[in-house]
């Protein structure tokens, strides 16, 4: 490639470019690049395009280089930035590709500012459905079904057993040796339900205090009627004729 080739395209892209442009040598330049259609309320990125021409160019890729100037960019980004322009590159073989480069990569770049939007605003999505859902299922509980109610249970009374041990023990620390003592003895004595499942034959211990040959008693056998007109015979009767 020869310089005057070389210079003319120089010439091309301070035209194009008058402040981002930087001549670094003979035969290298820098770009510093934005994206052709930023997006308000996003990070704004920058980046310098270095390019360093070789002795077969336009007929072979130049070298490519992109350093971060401003905002934040992950490494993987810059390796696909790069794949891209390689493949611009490959198109443009045999002609001036300096500007189809910088076009290529600006354009890009807008790619990479939207991409980070949407996938910010997917994972905010993201982040209120399962925010919903860890509400719905405070609010709705848990099913409830033999094994975990049964677990359930076996902590409860473990927990209430417990809780009663600690409060006896309080209890007796401030009692004497007989206060103690008659302690245990109410604590071990039996409940009437606990008396009641032990012997179920105190259900019907009240018909045995029934004394034998008693006899019941219904009223039924009494006739009212009767009782009223005997009542009414025994009544004296007086008249005007006596």
């Amino acid at each position: 490639m020869s310089s005057e080739v070389l210079q003319e395209e120089f010439e091309v892209l301070e035209s194009i470019y008058p402040t981002e442009l930087t001549k670094l040598s003979e035969r290298a330049v820098r770009i510093d690049v934005e994206p052709d259609d930023p997006l308000e309320g996003e990070e704004e990125i920058q980046l310098a395009l270095e390019v360093t021409y070789t002795d077969d160019y336009p007929d072979a890729l130049p070298e490519i280089s992109l350093d971060p100037l401003n905002g934040s960019i992950e490494d993987d980004e810059i390796d696909d930035l790069l794949t891209g322009l390689r493949r611009v590159g490959e198109e443009n073989l045999g002609m001036a590709m300096t500007f189809a480069l910088t076009s290529h990569l600006r354009e890009q770049l807008s790619v990479l500012i939207r991409d980070r939007a949407e996938r910010r605003k997917q994972e905010e999505v993201e982040k209120e459905r399962k925010a919903i859902e860890a509400e719905e299922a405070r609010t709705r509980g848990t099913s409830v079904t033999a094994e975990n109610f049964k677990a359930w249970k076996a902590k409860f009374d473990k927990e209430i057993a417990t809780r009663k041990a600690r409060e006896e023990e309080e209890k007796l620390k401030g009692m004497t040796s007989k206060e103690r003592e008659e302690f245990k003895k109410l604590a071990t004595r039996l409940t009437g339900r606990q008396l009641f499942e032990r012997d179920r034959n105190l259900a019907i211990s009240d018909d045995n205090m029934v004394e034998e040959g008693s006899e019941s008693v219904d009223i039924s056998q009494y006739d009212r009627t009767a009782v009223e007109e005997e009542e009414e015979e025994d009544r004296v009767t007086f008249s005007d004729s006596d």
